[in-house]
């Protein structure tokens, strides 16, 4: 099955895609184009999961080329090709490069494929914003995967002075640690938690802990303090229980929208030229959210 061509829709036609498994309930596509009609853009935001398309994922470089030559804007890239697109991309940005992992795929007027992460920026500008005052000294990364890779660099690009980087898997941490320099990022098991939560400025969970397919929570509760603020990825539910939990101790927290936002932002910068409204944005995302949320509610 190919890509529909888009060349008939005119220059000013912006399509952009996400590729992945499983991404049906993906928000995406509503928050691009929700943003994509203030802006006046004519946007459109198309979905290709490879379990529908029955394609493995080493087939996303397939996709790729048929979407460039479909006539395409660029793409999103989610889980599990965020690694495997890389080989069939013409260059990488200097982000993606470090991180190891792309997220955007942007096509040139020339035919070149570039990819970028902006899942970093949109970790970086959602701290920054929703946790603008806090002490980011010391912090504990829990999740040493893709996610976490990219919310290890946004932290050094924040000038945090040491970043420990916790895992269940003790030499993905050590990988991840070894990426980015021993200096300023430092490895530990699971069980190092307690000892390095009691000296730490803040707790950043980057493991698909909490989200409405994996509930609970990623660590003890007692281990949280009121010094202590906490920052989450998942976004789906925005009140993972690890919040809560966090709130009733007393600390600061960021919610994972903050980063699905920003992400979006710059990936729409990439694609169009164009600066979306951040804010705007953050409605647009919870608008959804609430919505799915009473449709659900509303369910037979």
């Amino acid at each position: 099955m190919s890509l529909p061509s888009i060349t008939s829709r005119g220059v000013d036609q912006v399509v952009v895609g996400l590729i992945g498994s499983g991404i049906g309930p993906s928000l995406s596509p509503a928050l691009h184009e929700r943003e994509a009609a203030h802006l006046g853009l004519d946007y459109t935001y198309r979905r290709f999961d490879l379990d529908e398309l029955h394609r493995a994922p080493e087939a996303v470089g397939d996709l790729v080329d048929e979407a460039r030559l479909a006539g395409y804007r660029g793409l999103n890239i989610t889980h599990p090709c965020k690694q495997l697109v890389i080989p069939h991309l013409d260059e990488l940005s200097r982000a993606a490069s470090e991180i190891g992992a792309v997220n955007t795929v942007v096509f040139g007027q020339d035919g070149r494929t570039t990819g970028h992460n902006t899942d970093w920026s949109g970790f970086r500008n959602g701290l920054v914003s929703g946790l603008p005052d806090v002490r980011r000294d010391r912090v504990v990364l829990l999740g040493a995967g893709g996610a976490g890779a990219a919310c290890a660099y946004a932290l050094l690009s924040l000038d945090v002075q040491t970043v420990h980087v916790v895992d269940q898997d003790i030499a993905r941490a050590r990988e991840l640690a070894e990426r980015f320099g021993p200096d300023r990022t430092v490895a530990a098991g699971i069980d190092a938690l307690p000892e390095l939560l009691a000296r730490a400025d803040g707790l950043v969970h980057a493991t698909p802990t909490g989200m409405a397919e994996h509930p609970g929570l990623p660590l003890p509760a007692d281990l949280l303090r009121p010094e202590l603020w906490v920052a989450e990825i998942v976004y789906r539910p925005l009140e993972t229980e690890l919040l809560r939990v966090a709130r009733d101790a007393g600390c600061a927290t960021l919610d994972g929208g903050a980063m699905a936002v920003h992400q979006a932002v710059a990936a729409m910068r990439l694609f169009t030229g164009i600066e979306p409204d951040a804010d705007r944005m953050v409605r647009h995302l919870h608008e959804l959210i609430r919505a799915e949320n009473e449709e659900a509610t509303d369910a037979p």
